[in-house]
């Protein structure tokens, strides 16, 4: 039986690939809203020519409350991807992502318990930033969650997590969903704020919900004018403008990336699967790699006589490592993400050599903006 099916923020990196999946998969009509935020798309009035033709496209913001409203009573089904990304721009652009993202999911809330409408089921893109440091362990404490680190370790240029009970050095572990939550930026808890809204609300009203919380996600169409968010992004337009790459810390930060077609794998059984309602699930690879590799890889690939720069310096709350525990969403899903980093590395690439026009490397611009607000040191 055909199903209508809503995608905020549809036309951006992710959500693109969702309608791409869900038309291809089946003859469920799908929808997108998204207000073609300048800093992901460009300057551009129309939606961008990669977008799937047999979607019906909406201009419009989840902060229009009155047309958002419309387009959410013609759709049973929300895939909520909508918000503004970028960690530490968002510890000064406070308003604006407290309006995007908290705001923006009250809204589409506040419509389903106020309004007559056909929703079943909502699906919330969160994030592992929710998590700040994830996971650890102590030789002497055992399981521990460790705290930022203080700014005058990081002056020290000692980069490694310490023990919260004992200070001693840890060992990074897969974080699972039961780990503690301590967001480190405004961001991080937008996300956070925007999974218990939801799960309140839906589990108060009846309606089925399901969190997914995204690790680092790349591959095509990732968005190259944003210099705050998409390390494949940021480091791929310097390489291709003749710069090399900047590595904060000594770049053995430890991150998980995971591909954007197994992030719609997991999106799609989010929405099929019954097992997954009122649940929150990690979405990644639970295979760390450091920053120093995939800035190496990207070099070697791209432009072999520029070397990384590693410039001893850090962006205040950063975390030094955050690996997903995929247990939960495998057992329960039957997800199993099929990308690997060699794969994935090597189809961005191949893309982003597509690519006709000129990338414009807004690294630096970004950096001293950071550094203007204190929080590049």
């Amino acid at each position: 039986m055909t199903k209508k099916i809503l995608i905020t923020g549809g036309a951006g990196f992710i959500g693109s690939h969702l309608a791409d999946f869900l038309i291809e998969s089946s003859n469920d009509e799908v929808t997108v809203l998204d207000c073609l935020d300048e800093q992901v798309h460009g300057k551009i009035n129309n939606p961008p020519d990669y977008l799937n033709k047999n979607i019906k496209f909406i201009l419009g913001s989840v902060n229009d409350q009155e047309e958002f409203e419309e387009v959410v009573k013609e759709n049973e089904i929300i895939f909520h991807l909508a918000a503004k990304v970028g960690v530490g721009q968002s510890m000064y652009q406070i308003r604006d992502y407290v309006d995007n993202n908290i705001l923006g999911m009250g809204n589409l809330l506040n419509i389903l318990v106020n309004s007559e409408h056909d929703v079943k089921k909502i699906v919330i893109a969160s994030s592992n930033t929710v998590y700040g440091e994830g996971k650890a362990s102590c030789a002497k404490c055992g399981i521990v969650f460790p705290k930022l680190r203080i700014l005058n370790q990081m002056k020290n240029k000692n980069w490694n997590i310490q023990c919260p009970k004992c200070e001693g050095r840890l060992k990074s572990l897969l974080t699972d969903e039961n780990a503690l939550c301590n967001p480190s930026s405004i961001y991080a808890l937008s996300k956070r704020v925007q999974e218990e809204m939801g799960l309140m609300i839906c589990k108060t009203y009846g309606i089925d919900i399901t969190i997914l919380r995204f690790f680092l996600v790349y591959g095509p169409r990732q968005a190259l004018s944003n210099p705050y968010t998409g390390v494949f992004a940021i480091f791929c337009t310097r390489l291709l403008n003749g710069k090399p790459p900047i590595v904060f810390e000594d770049g053995l930060q430890s991150r998980d990336f995971v591909n954007v077609k197994d992030i719609c794998q997991a999106l799609m059984l989010a929405m099929k699967s019954p097992e997954a309602n009122g649940e929150i699930f990690n979405v990644g690879t639970g295979i760390p790699l450091t920053i120093k590799k995939v800035a190496e890889n990207f070099v070697e690939k791209i432009n072999p006589k520029l070397k990384p720069i590693y410039n001893q310096q850090y962006r205040v709350g950063d975390i030094r490592h955050c690996v997903a525990d995929i247990s939960k969403i495998k057992n329960k899903l039957g997800y199993d993400p099929k990308i690997s980093f060699d794969k994935g590395i090597e189809e961005y690439i191949n893309w982003i050599k597509k690519k006709e026009y000129k990338f414009q490397d807004k690294t630096d611009e970004a950096l001293a903006e950071l550094k203007e607000k204190g929080l590049l040191k």
